[in-house]
């Protein structure tokens, strides 16, 4: 159970928790400034723990077996 809030916390530290250290121009990756670069990732880790989250739920689990 606790991995659930684990992995719900995740994406709110990511977006709300490093930004104000995140938030430089330099250095580019990817061609984007950092904190462009890394707001971009924060919405695709934020997709897979809420996917992640979705599966582990027991209550889905037992939807999907019926």
């Amino acid at each position: 159970m606790w991995v659930r809030f684990i992995l719900a916390a995740v994406p709110f530290v990511l977006i709300l928790g490093v930004v104000p250290w995140a938030n430089r121009v330099e250095p580019y990756v990817l061609g984007l400034p950092f904190l462009l670069f890394w707001l971009s990732l924060s919405i695709v880790v934020t997709s897979v723990c809420m996917a992640a989250v979705y599966r582990l739920d027991p209550a889905n689990r037992q939807e999907a077996d019926q």
